[in-house]
């Protein structure tokens, strides 16, 4: 596939035709066939582990020296991590089938019996940035909960998303299902991606995975309906009632485990009460291996802390970095979180339940955490064996998107000749 020689508005369309017909095949597909069509896609990542390490090696080299280690660790691909995707495909294939459920059923006292059912979405548009397993994820949820979908990854990981999806075409086709349920667009042409968010024709949902700036590109020139992924500047509060090793511990691991994924935590709030406690114990299991910047408060009670800037309340490093911000009580507490945080997943960390009872329902984020790592904001550590993404809007979706968060409904209303006066 040449780049430079496909039309975006030819492609798109293209691409918007076959994935509505293969999502027409995909409504009446058993839950057997998509099964099938997920393991076979998974044993084909492993048949073709060295060709997708291949292509991936081509993308990260295609950045090295232009993009921080950040970007290049979420776009990187290991023989884990190739393991890791095609583990997430078969969990999926272990899931419930969402389509179908019965969500409601009631009888009028004319007699009608009406059902509300699951479906399909249809077909989904997904746009995000330079993490190859997202394609993946993606596209086994899709295919579970019957949608078609074209993904858009970043450019810098076009070599390893090809090869993605041709093995999801592969699993599809084992299964008798139609190939073009799972397509990439073929150019890097980013009229392609205005292009898609205006394909209401063939669309019925786009959701974008990235940075702010993505997201706020898809919130502001689509027409299809979106489902928006915003930004993680993620918050972990310590109370004054927190056992602050327990506090030093559950941060680090939120800041440092990955600090490229959304859910990391980005900036940390004390308590007054127990600032001059639990600071130094946050700097010091921190060491060298995060950058502390502070308030003035914070400051004062460790040196090693780093002045902040009005700018770094509001920033999603995705690098080991982090704010510390010092608040008088937990009112002071929420009102700040509420004000710079995203919204994606906010934590407290606190023995006193009362207290995380009222921080977790005050605030107006996705995901509330008490007393755990901001970096089990993830559809397999829910339980939901992947995600598409953590929804930050009100509509439709919340939290994980995983399978029953990509399907609507439709009512089905059963009669014995009826007719309506």
């Amino acid at each position: 596939m040449n780049d430079q020689t496909l039309d975006p508005a030819i492609h798109i369309h293209e691409l918007g035709s076959n994935a509505r017909a293969a999502a027409k095949g995909l409504l009446t597909a058993s839950t057997g066939a998509k099964n099938t069509a997920l393991t076979a896609a998974a044993k084909a990542l492993r048949d073709h582990q060295d060709e997708l390490l291949e292509a991936n090696a081509k993308d990260v080299a295609s950045v090295e020296g232009k993009k921080p280690d950040s970007f290049i660790d979420r776009l990187k691909l290991t023989p884990d991590r190739i393991e890791g995707m095609a583990s997430a495909l078969e969990q999926i294939a272990e899931l419930p089938d969402p389509v179908g459920r019965q969500l409601a059923e009631f009888d009028r006292p004319n007699g009608l019996k009406i059902e509300r059912v699951a479906v399909p979405i249809g077909v989904i548009g997904m746009i995000y940035e330079s993490r190859p397993n997202v394609g993946a994820d993606a596209s086994a949820l899709c295919l579970k909960s019957g949608n078609a979908v074209i993904l858009r990854g970043g450019s810098e990981s076009r070599n390893s998303t090809r090869v993605i999806v041709r093995c999801m075409q592969e699993g599809l086709k084992a299964a008798g299902l139609p190939e073009n349920a799972v397509q990439t667009v073929g150019t890097t042409d980013r009229a392609a991606v205005a292009e898609l968010l205006k394909a209401d024709e063939f669309v019925d949902l786009v959701i974008p995975r990235g940075g702010r700036g993505l997201v706020e590109l898809v919130r502001d020139q689509a027409s299809v309906p979106t489902l928006l992924h915003l930004d993680g500047n993620c918050h972990t509060y310590v109370h004054e009632k927190a056992d602050l090793d327990k506090a030093a511990e559950v941060i680090r691991n939120a800041k440092l485990r990955r600090t490229g994924v959304c859910g990391a935590t980005e900036s940390i709030v004390v308590d007054k009460a127990v600032a001059e406690q639990a600071i130094p114990k946050i700097a010091a299991i921190f060491g060298d291996d995060c950058e502390l910047r502070g308030d003035e408060t914070a400051v004062s009670i460790a040196p090693s802390i780093k002045p902040a800037t009005d700018e770094d309340w509001g920033t999603e490093y995705l690098d080991p970095i982090a704010s510390v911000k010092v608040v008088d009580g937990l009112d002071e507490a929420i009102d700040w979180v509420d004000t710079y945080s995203s919204h994606h997943t906010d934590a407290i960390i606190t023995e006193d339940d009362d207290a995380a009872r009222k921080f977790m329902t005050s605030i107006d984020s996705a995901i509330l955490m008490h007393n755990a790592s901001t970096q089990f904001a993830d559809g397999g550590e829910f339980g939901m064996g992947a995600e598409i993404g953590i929804a930050t809007g009100k509509m439709h979706a919340r939290g994980p998107v995983g399978l029953e968060q990509l399907t609507s409904f439709k009512y089905l209303v059963h009669g014995n000749g009826q007719t309506r006066p």
